[in-house]
């Protein structure tokens, strides 16, 4: 695709309400097939050189070596890091000796001030063996070995090892810059005062703070009102700033819902899809825009806030944190499932159905319990509350129309555990 630089007026038709689809032009796509849509689709950004002190989270673009290597025969005392004695071939733990006589100093009243006290003679109560406690300095990496991988994903092990090995500037994958915005005439900023025919906008909140709490920089874009100027107007901010744009609202069957025109008319950007089979989340899209060789990722999230506030938060765990991780160099970038037992017994949908629910663990018991979150109507914002886990419930079928209490079933971590 290509992208239109000139900021002028949107060329996108508004005069003909009546006439605007009835039925949506796209075809309905599968979660698996939009899932890996978005992954193929998803670019793995460039490199940048960083500090180690600064690598949290980051995922390295190079194999990390030893600095230096260590001359063979050099040894230290593990308790105090000195060289032990020449000759010395062992070393005994205070706990296995005992002290048979000590030098003159100990007895004295200011024996406590004492810096010579010695021990003169000891028993020592085990058998020592060669290399008994003793590390050669270098021991745990050998010369030439790589301790860290190219696209290992660093935690505080991994930054202790950099700072032991001495490498102190390394060469990671850029962090994807994100960029939100809510989309409606309808909405007020949270500090606004409420009245007749307007709603607080919650959705750019939630948004960015779930990418924030994944630790990539966001851009807020703000609220755009629900006309197509407008609209192109954000876009083009955020393309330019970020590289990846997030959207939430405007991409249903409403009359105002222009979102999905001005992507295909104004940006000449591809959609990739436009509806997915599933709960919630239905409306979800997918486009992408190529500029100069870069490719901006575009995810129009559902989520009227008036509406379905709980599918734009849903569906950004389900398309657009993967592919954050893609974009940042992560190998595996889907996100964890584990098994739980279900609390409850929960009625199936038509659709695959994401259902917002609370892990626990009871003792001694080897899965954790999946607690249901409440009605799961995609407006019900509290059904979010607390949720650290998506219920990944299948279609109902004739012989199965529900899951019952204590029933297996996969569920997707979305938060802390």
């Amino acid at each position: 695709g290509y992208f239109i630089q000139r900021m002028g007026h949107s060329a996108v038709d508004i005069s003909k309400v009546a006439r605007r689809h009835r039925m949506s032009p796209f075809p309905l796509t599968s979660m698996d097939k939009a899932f890996i849509t978005v992954l193929e689709m998803t670019p793995i950004l460039g490199i940048e050189v960083i500090n180690y002190r600064d690598g949290l989270g980051r995922v390295l673009a190079q194999d990390i070596y030893p600095t230096h290597t260590v001359m063979p025969g050099q040894v230290m005392r593990v308790t105090t890091g000195a060289p032990i004695p020449c000759g010395a071939d062992a070393v005994v733990q205070v706990e296995d000796t005992e002290l048979l006589r000590e030098s003159e100093d100990a007895l004295t009243v200011l024996s406590f001030l004492s810096q010579g006290t010695e021990e003169l003679e000891v028993r020592i109560m085990v058998q020592a063996r060669p290399g008994q406690d003793i590390r050669p300095i270098g021991h745990d990496i050998r010369r030439g070995e790589c301790v860290l991988a190219k696209g290992t994903h660093m935690g505080p092990s991994e930054i202790g090892l950099l700072a032991t090995v001495g490498v102190t500037e390394v060469s990671v994958h850029k962090f994807p810059v994100v960029a939100v915005m809510s989309t409606g005439n309808e909405l007020l900023n949270p500090e606004d005062d409420l009245h007749p025919g307007k709603i607080r906008d919650s959705n750019r909140s939630t948004l960015l703070a779930t990418i924030q709490e994944h630790g990539y920089p966001t851009i807020n874009l703000g609220i755009v009102g629900d006309n197509p100027d407008d609209l192109l107007s954000a876009l083009h901010e955020g393309i330019s700033r970020a590289d990846v744009i997030i959207t939430s609202g405007g991409v249903s069957m409403g009359e105002k819902d222009y979102l999905k025109q001005v992507l295909d008319i104004d940006l000449h950007a591809q959609i990739h899809f436009g509806r997915v089979f599933m709960k919630p989340g239905l409306p979800t899209t997918f486009a992408t825009v190529d500029i100069d060789g870069t490719r901006k990722l575009i995810f129009a999230l559902p989520g009227a806030p008036q509406g379905n506030p709980v599918s734009a938060v849903v569906t950004c765990n389900l398309f657009v944190i993967p592919a954050l991780r893609k974009m940042q160099g992560i190998l595996d970038p889907r996100p964890t499932i584990i098994k739980a037992r279900l609390s409850c017994d929960v009625k199936l949908d038509p659709r695959p159905e994401y259902h917002r629910c609370i892990l626990t663990w009871h003792h001694q018991e080897p899965l954790p319990w999946a607690q249901s979150t409440g009605n799961q109507v995609s407006s019900r914002l509290m059904s979010m509350r607390s949720a650290n886990g998506l219920l990944m419930l299948p279609p109902k079928t004739e012989q199965y129309v529900e899951l019952h209490k204590g029933e297996v079933v996969d569920v997707m971590v979305i938060g802390r555990l």
